[in-house]
């Protein structure tokens, strides 16, 4: 991952904790397919344990929302779609 890569993930996922309690987008279609991916933006989450979230049903709203919209969408393969 590129510094500039790193930095932009970062940044999202700050953003992603101020805006979790804002709602999901009418437009977003399908469900989380536990890949894990979003658990691994910048840091691994301490509840991500390899194979998936230890804490899932308990999961914060960052967790629960992402992603809220498609700008927020950068996990390529993600279960949820946008309108399309």
């Amino acid at each position: 991952m590129t510094t500039t890569q790193a930095v932009k993930e970062m940044r999202l996922k700050v953003q992603r904790t101020f805006t979790a309690f804002l709602p999901v987008a009418e437009e977003r279609n399908g469900a989380c397919l536990r890949c894990g991916k979003c658990c691994q933006f910048v840091f691994r989450c301490p509840f991500y344990d390899g194979t998936g979230c230890t804490i899932y049903s308990l999961r914060p709203p960052q967790c629960r929302k992402y992603p809220r919209t498609k700008e927020e969408s950068i996990v390529p393969g993600c279960g949820f779609t946008f309108g399309e």
